[in-house]
């Protein structure tokens, strides 16, 4: 792991950015005393339409499951 100080931190970001993104991981000190860590971000799953498919049922009756008022208000009756 490397250490670098904080001014360090601030000229070199770019390159400590794509270090980071190579797998490395930065440690950030004041002093000599680490205050914060650069590691890479886990990767965002994609969202996909049918995620969910197959795991939510819709009731047949759904519109009339709602209470009258409701089912009203939603119609805009």
């Amino acid at each position: 792991m490397r250490i670098v100080n904080i001014r360090q931190a601030k000229t070199q970001l770019s390159r400590l950015l794509a270090q980071v993104e190579a797998g490395e991981e930065v440690l950030i000190a004041r002093r000599g005393k680490p205050v914060a860590q650069l590691v890479a971000c886990k990767p965002r799953s994609r969202r996909r339409p049918d995620a969910l498919k197959g795991k939510i049922v819709v009731p047949e009756d759904f519109p009339g499951a709602l209470p009258e008022g409701e089912l009203n208000r939603w119609e805009g009756t």
